[in-house]
């Protein structure tokens, strides 16, 4: 007489399931770590001190990127300045 028992048949597709299962969430944890390491900011360079702002102007916003600083004026200008805030490159009308 045969004393090892029969397997089931859903016994072993509900094993596979969970070994399935087990492995796309290593995966998806892996991706998620990748992500936020990857997508996370780099460090901006430092504020300058002071910027050389033409006569009469008065500044309503100020936004800094990595190769440029802008200053939005009260007069509806954009001022594009170089990193160091020394160099004003480009002036836009947007009134």
């Amino acid at each position: 007489m045969d004393d090892t028992p029969s397997r089931d048949g859903g016994l072993i597709l509900l094993k596979w399931l969970v070994i399935a299962l087990t492995a796309t969430m290593l995966v998806s944890i892996v991706t998620l770590v990748w992500l936020f390491i990857d997508r996370l900011p780099r460090p901006m360079p430092e504020l300058p001190m002071a910027l050389d702002l033409p006569e009469d102007v008065s500044v309503q916003a100020f936004t800094q990127a990595r190769d440029f600083i802008a200053v939005v004026t009260t007069d509806g200008e954009i001022l594009i300045y170089d990193p160091k805030g020394q160099t004003l490159r480009q002036r836009i009308n947007v009134q």
